[in-house]
Order: structure tokens, then C-alpha cells, then sequence
């Protein structure tokens, strides 16, 4: 018998989309590149640079969500009232079962508010000196990003993907905890 039976087949290194896109920001330790539904595979450029914009947008949102959860839930509510019938901004409930009981006419006007964001104002212009995907300044907004240096801009960038990421597993913890019921320490009563 030959123990070349027993050794492991030699295989060269494939070249795959996957590899493409191994060294972006974001394919970081433990996790490295992590795309386990596929759908970097066989994608271009184009394709990686939406999926990321789309990510940077949900993690942006979801950072809003889950400070307003944690806000709202250790009590600290705006002064005065929603509507002119005279319901206060603390008697609408936390979490999902609250935003059910936001007015109507309110509901509208933060619909309309959020889509004025994301037609006018949360887009990407091309030509405005923007560096990256999802860089919103252009050209107008600055708060001192082009006093940084290359490295620190990076860490910049992927402490907010990093942060934008737990943001989406925290509020969606939060959410089905909510439907759940029980009691979360820090956050309270479901």
C-alpha cells in the first residue's frame, strides 16, 4: 500500500468572487468575509458597492432604533402633546405596540419626513467630493472628516459598520423579545 492515499488532495487555490471581495471593510476578525447567503456570488464592484450602502443605511437606522427603544423605555419622552386632542407624547406606548398608537396624522407626517430624507437629503451625490459608499456629506457637511488621517478614517468606517451591525441584531432582539414578553435587565418589562 502507498500512504499517498492517506494524503489530502492537492487542490489550487480557486479564484472566486468570494476572493474579490475578502480584503473590503468589514471582512474582519473572527468572522473574516462572511456572506452566507451568497449574494456576493459572482458580483461585480457595482453589486458589492449597493449591498454596502444598503448595509451602512439599515445600520444607520437601526442605531436610531434601538437608542429610541432604549430611550423611550427609561422614560424620557418629548414634553407636551402629539396631537391637538390633547394626547402626550407619554401616553404612547414603547416599542411596536407604540408606534401603533401614534395618531394617524402623525404617522403621515414622519412617513412623509423620512421619505423627504430619502429623496432629498440621505443620497450619495456623484461629483460632490464624497470618498466612499455612503458618504452623505456632499459636499456640504464636513465636522472635521478631512482632518483625518487615511487610517483613521478607516477605523472610522469600520467601527461604524461594526456598530451599524450590532445596531440590526440589537433591534432585532428587542423586537422579538417585545413579542416575547418578559423582562430584558437594562431595558425592562417587555
Amino acid at each position: 500500500g502507498s500512504a499517498a492515499a492517506f494524503a489530502p488532495p492537492q487542490t489550487g487555490k480557486a479564484t472566486t468572487a468570494l476572493n474579490a471581495f475578502e480584503n473590503e471593510l468589514g471582512a474582519q476578525p473572527p468572522l473574516g468575509f462572511f456572506d452566507p447567503l451568497g449574494l456576493l456570488d459572482d458580483a461585480d464592484q457595482e453589486r458589492f458597492d449597493r449591498l454596502r450602502y444598503v448595509e451602512l443605511k439599515h445600520g444607520r437606522i437601526s442605531q436610531l432604533a434601538f437608542l429610541g427603544q432604549i430611550t423611550t423605555r427609561a422614560g424620557i419622552r418629548l414634553p407636551g402633546d402629539i396631537d391637538y386632542s390633547g394626547t402626550s407624547f407619554s401616553d404612547i406606548g414603547e416599542g411596536w405596540a407604540g408606534s401603533l398608537q401614534v395618531p394617524v396624522a402623525g404617522a403621515l407626517q414622519i412617513l412623509a419626513f423620512v421619505g423627504f430624507l430619502e429623496l432629498g437629503v440621505m443620497k450619495d451625490i456623484e461629483g460632490t467630493g464624497n470618498e466612499h459608499v455612503g458618504d452623505f456629506r456632499n459636499g456640504a457637511l464636513d465636522f472635521g472628516w478631512d482632518t483625518f488621517d487615511e487610517e483613521t478614517k478607516l477605523s472610522k468606517r469600520a467601527i461604524e459598520l461594526n456598530n451599524g451591525r450590532a445596531a440590526m441584531m440589537g433591534i432585532l432582539g428587542l423586537m422579538v423579545h417585545e413579542q416575547l414578553g418578559g423582562s430584558i435587565p437594562i431595558v425592562g418589562e417587555m
